[in-house]
């Protein structure tokens, strides 16, 4: 199998009924993207909707955000992301659900990332997810019809966090609190410090700050 790896972008660009903009937090994929392509990997972008992906966290300062936004092979991705649906899993030896706020409308229950997600774990690949990036696992199955998180130790950003930020009353859900409920077993830090969990074949992450152990944890457990 080629070295291949598959980031997935949220395509929701409003914040509930704030009026502020959100969209993939852009270090939740810079960041990770510099770890897989210095480890070897070719990383591929996809988002939910397909085309240009909204986005949220942009620093001009960061040197980082700038190379990964003028990379040549990233930026005309980001000009027009497939869709989920049209992806062929079997290239890919992992697949990282990037976070950002808006993956808490467009990632769960959503079957499209949802076979993302089957077809490589089942396969034996790894699968990742940082910060609100395991909204993706919200209602992901297996093969069997059991949650894809269910026994699982898990990262994800917190409820106390979500509370930090203001946004409690304004995402759909709380993700921890759903994941929980799905079978997972949340682990949580204190808010905003790195935090990465390992189940397996599973590496999730709870904030920005982890983004770069997740990566580095899931190029870990390719070489297993």
């Amino acid at each position: 199998m080629s070295k291949r790896i598959l980031i997935a972008l949220t395509s929701h660009a409003v914040l509930g009924d704030t009026g502020r903009s959100t969209g993939f937090y852009l270090g939740e994929a810079a960041i990770p993207w510099e770890v897989f392509t210095e480890a070897g990997y070719s990383v591929d972008l996809v988002s939910v909707a397909g085309g240009n992906p909204p986005r949220d966290g942009e620093d001009p300062t960061d040197s980082l955000q700038r190379r990964f936004l003028t990379d040549t092979h990233v930026a005309a991705q980001l000009a027009n992301t497939p869709t989920p649906d049209a992806m062929d899993t079997s290239a890919y030896e992992a697949v990282l659900f990037a976070g950002g706020h808006g993956t808490m409308w467009d990632f769960p229950d959503n079957p499209a990332l949802a076979r993302l997600a089957r077809e490589v774990y089942e396969r034996g690949g790894v699968v990742g997810a940082v910060c609100h990036g395991p909204a993706a696992l919200v209602g992901a199955t297996l093969s069997d019809g059991s949650y894809l998180v269910a026994g699982k130790k898990v990262a994800a950003f917190t409820n106390d966090e979500e509370s930090a930020v203001g946004l409690s009353s304004v995402v759909p859900f709380l993700l921890a609190d759903r994941l929980t409920a799905q079978g997972a077993t949340h682990i949580p830090a204190d808010n905003f410090t790195a935090q990465v969990v390992v189940a397996d074949r599973l590496v999730t992450g709870q904030n920005p700050a982890s983004a770069r152990g997740v990566a580095e944890a899931m190029v870990a457990a390719l070489a297993r």
